[in-house]
């Protein structure tokens, strides 16, 4: 049976298009099916619920960032009901923007184990290095320009399987863990229609989607 897995992509900076076609590109090399049901943020808090083996999340916190006065569409309530659906057993991917803009959730970004904190504006070659101890050992290590995200996070070494890094410095890139009998994925590339259709991202990509 395939997985019935719930996509949020897109937001002001992020292109939902351009993340559209990552994903089918990393589905597309997959050898389980995967069905793939799109919803906005504003809905998703509605729409969890156990027929979703599992979340993609690639949309930032902020709803109108460039406005005097910000908006954010997650809050306390919207984070506990994502927390219980992972608990529970979903799974939930924060790729790129997905980890954006959301340090002032607790409840979302002790989930994660994670959050951004800071991209450089101009974008670089940067470099994403595999870890050979981890599940994903045999996937290439890859170099793509990129915004390169800069990271806090806190999972442990062993669940850290992606390290990045460029000529403004070194951050991890891409963790997984558990969380209660749920399964949680943070990968922070890529920004540009070059990188998100990059096949050894795709690769690692597809890789992600594997884990949930």
């Amino acid at each position: 049976m395939a997985k019935q897995m719930l996509a949020v992509l897109g937001d002001f900076y992020h292109e939902e298009d351009r993340a559209r076609s990552s994903l089918e590109l990393a589905i597309n090399q997959m050898k389980e099916p995967i069905t793939i049901t799109f919803a906005t943020v504003l809905d998703l808090q509605n729409e969890l619920s156990d027929k979703w083996d599992g979340v993609i999340l690639f949309a930032e916190n902020r709803l109108n960032p460039q406005d005097e006065q910000v908006e954010t569409w997650m809050n306390e309530e919207a984070a506990e009901a994502i927390a219980s659906f992972v608990k529970k057993g979903g799974s939930w991917l924060a790729w790129h923007s997905g980890l954006s803009s959301y340090d002032s959730v607790d409840t979302y970004t002790d989930m994660l184990k994670g959050s951004f904190d800071y991209h450089p504006k101009k974008h670089q070659v940067v470099r994403y290095s595999i870890d050979e101890r981890s599940a994903y050992s045999s996937l290439e290590s890859f170099s793509i320009v990129d915004e390169h995200y800069f990271v806090h996070c806190t999972a442990e070494p062993e669940e850290i399987f992606m390290h990045s890094s460029s000529v403004d410095g070194d951050s991890i890139a891409g963790w997984s863990h558990a969380y209660g009998a749920g399964k949680v994925v943070c990968l922070t590339p890529a920004h540009n229609e070059e990188g998100l259709t990059d096949p050894s991202f795709t690769r690692v990509l597809a890789a992600a989607l594997h884990q949930l």
